[in-house]
């Protein structure tokens, strides 16, 4: 299961629909070992599409050193679909490559329904394999 504070489901929420029409994308750092999310980091979808996001390698690069000097790890990789709902793509499916991270996808589609008009999906995918899990939204994290 994915816990997760309501402010940070807001911001990548509020990412995807500023965003939009283009997929937008990012993570949520945390503590290594952790599995807490905490620090946002919203980034630029070089690919700049509504039907696909790719990271800019030197972002990238930049992120995983600024991670790796603060001992964090990526614990939430996000992004958007535009025109689809919120589940993986094949092609989502084959850049997965944080076997512990949570993937989240946020629907900015019309025609979601229920009372919030954006799905938010949290998904684990390993060796290809996807599992939905649970989203559990806290106010703040228990000490």
């Amino acid at each position: 299961m994915l816990t997760i504070t309501r402010e940070l489901r807001d911001r990548i929420v509020a990412h995807a629909r500023a965003d939009h029409p283009d997929e937008a994308c990012g993570v949520v750092a945390g503590p290594a070992g952790s599995g807490r999310p905490e620090r946002f980091i919203p980034m630029l979808n070089a690919a700049r599409s509504p039907t696909f996001y790719e990271f800019d390698s030197g972002d990238l690069l930049k992120l995983y050193r600024e991670m790796d000097d603060r001992d964090e790890e990526p614990v939430v990789v996000y992004h958007s679909h535009t025109a689809t709902e919120a589940y993986p793509s094949r092609t989502d499916v084959s850049y997965a490559s944080e076997p512990f991270a949570h993937y989240v996808l946020v629907s900015t589609a019309d025609g979601n329904g229920g009372d919030d008009p954006y799905q938010f999906r949290s998904f684990r995918i390993v060796d290809g394999e996807i599992t939905e899990e649970d989203v559990q939204v806290v106010e703040a994290y228990q000490a």
